[in-house]
């Protein structure tokens, strides 16, 4: 009968990445009389002490990737003085990172899931702008970090979802000419809110551009330069009535422009 073999992970994080690593050279043995142990945040010496004599009552290979040069040195002479075996993953990969890149290591416990966090917090902030996209669901508004109103057109979606990209939650409102906007959008956080403007000429070209490209017909009120002018003079005045909403005229703007002058506010 096979004894079962015992790998133990020591990290001052989680250890994921350690055990991804042991997992993946597993897979090339011909065995399953395998156990790992993860020894997650180790943030004290005496943590480290405190693992190796757990170690020690049922001995086994510790693989570590400390990140603070003084555990290191602290569990290698644990290990020598207990006669126990331990491979460091991660010391000489970014020993010779930095040889390479000629900077220094921040030598940062959990660096890479601060970098999963933020993903995942750009997938949730798409996933709400989505969601918030032409009016819908205004009885969140409460939870956009960022609200956009304008009337048709002034790039409120391709803006919002660029936002989304830099991890804000952004909801957009239309503005329709003679219709009160949702209720729920004076009752936020004023500064959150930003108001859309554009140039007539501009703001017809690109409706007649939308209406090409749906196959619609392009006469009609949504293009004429009266009606057009209207709407926009319509949410020129509700911008003034809200002195705290913030303000971005879309004429010959791109709108990676537009979103860096709208971060500078919120950042």
């Amino acid at each position: 009968m096979r004894l079962t073999k015992h790998i133990y992970i020591f990290s001052n994080s989680t250890g994921e990445t350690a055990e991804r690593v042991i997992r993946a050279t597993l897979a090339q043995f011909d065995t399953t009389d395998v156990k790992v142990h993860r020894k997650s945040y180790l943030k004290t010496l005496d943590d480290i002490r405190n693992a190796v004599e757990d170690v020690a009552k049922r001995p086994g290979l510790i693989v570590f990737t400390l990140m603070h040069r003084a555990h290191v040195a602290e569990l290698n002479a644990e290990v020598d003085r207990r006669g126990l075996v331990s491979f460091d993953v991660i010391t000489p990969i970014i020993e010779k990172m930095e040889d390479f890149l000629g900077l220094p290591a921040r030598r940062m416990p959990g660096v890479i899931y601060k970098v999963d966090e933020d993903y995942i917090r750009r997938l949730d902030a798409v996933n709400f702008t989505v969601k918030h996209d032409d009016g819908q669901n205004p009885q969140d508004l409460e939870k956009a970090d960022i609200v956009l109103v304008g009337v048709s057109r002034t790039s409120k979606t391709p803006l919002s979802m660029y936002l989304a990209g830099k991890g804000y939650k952004v909801a957009n409102i239309p503005l329709v000419e003679g219709l009160v906007p949702p209720e729920q959008l004076f009752q936020i956080d004023q500064g959150r809110i930003i108001g859309l403007v554009q140039d007539v000429q501009q703001l017809i070209k690109i409706r007649i551009s939308r209406m090409r490209n749906m196959k619609q017909n392009l006469r009609g009120r949504y293009t004429e330069y009266d009606n057009v002018e209207s709407e926009l003079l319509f949410s020129r005045r509700l911008f003034r009535e809200n002195t705290k909403w913030m303000v971005v005229d879309m004429s010959n703007k791109a709108i990676e422009e537009a979103a860096a002058e709208i971060m500078r506010k919120f950042q």
